[in-house]
């Protein structure tokens, strides 16, 4: 047990350590997010120019026949 409380206290740099810890954690998970809802949006958008992309194409196809 001694063992793990040594392991908190960082050898006395924990009040450091952990909130180094913790920022980063927290940095990553916000890139994380960000980053994620990013694709979506994107894959949206590039559904959506597909979309508009085939349209004009059938279009421009069954006026030309």
């Amino acid at each position: 047990m001694e063992s793990l409380h040594a392991l908190f206290a960082m050898g006395g740099y924990a009040g450091y350590v952990w909130p180094a810890y913790g920022i980063s954690v927290v940095v990553l998970t916000a890139v994380l997010a960000i980053s994620l809802r990013q694709v979506r949006r994107r894959e949206a958008e590039l559904e959506q120019l597909q979309g508009a992309r085939r349209g004009r194409r059938n279009g421009a196809a069954g006026a030309g026949s």
